[in-house]
């Protein structure tokens, strides 16, 4: 490799600019805001489309929920609502109700969360959620799968 080579490396202009920017990546940020009147919802909407990489933002008035596509960070997106709104915002601790193994355990469910939905639930909380051996032990009992178990004949 000459001298010129070297030269011509240090001066390219093509590629060393795009290996410093790290791209970000398109998602979807849910978050959860208190929206009472059309007016909130426009404040809150109007908040967040300035933002740079934003793509497409959808309000659902009911369900007080802010949904943001784009290439966005989501603390970002978050403190941009509270700053901008004067509204208390967080990230969207639901999920639907299928996707958790007991949605009726304590710190889980959830009488504010929306219809369909329950708490987000925490490794901690889903350790607690766990039958205690003593209902286990009923549980075998009297199962079908026990060849031990009681039985009515």
């Amino acid at each position: 490799m000459g001298a010129l080579d070297h030269f011509s490396h240090l001066f390219d202009c093509s590629t060393g600019h795009s290996k410093l920017h790290k791209r970000r990546q398109l998602q979807t940020v849910e978050i959860k805001v208190k929206i009472d009147c059309e007016g909130c919802e426009r404040r809150v909407k109007k908040a967040v489309e300035g933002m740079k990489g934003v793509k497409q933002v959808d309000v659902e008035r009911k369900a007080n929920k802010l949904t943001v596509v784009g290439y966005v960070e989501p603390a970002k997106v978050v403190s941009r609502v509270q700053h901008r709104t004067g509204k208390k915002a967080e990230l969207w601790p639901y999920v639907p109700y299928d996707e958790v193994a007991h949605p009726y355990a304590a710190g889980i469910y959830d009488r504010k969360a929306p219809a369909g939905y329950v708490r987000n639930p925490d490794p901690q909380v889903s350790q607690l959620a766990r039958a205690s051996s003593l209902e286990v032990r009923y549980t075998t009992a009297f199962s079908d799968e026990n060849p031990t178990a009681c039985s009515i004949m």
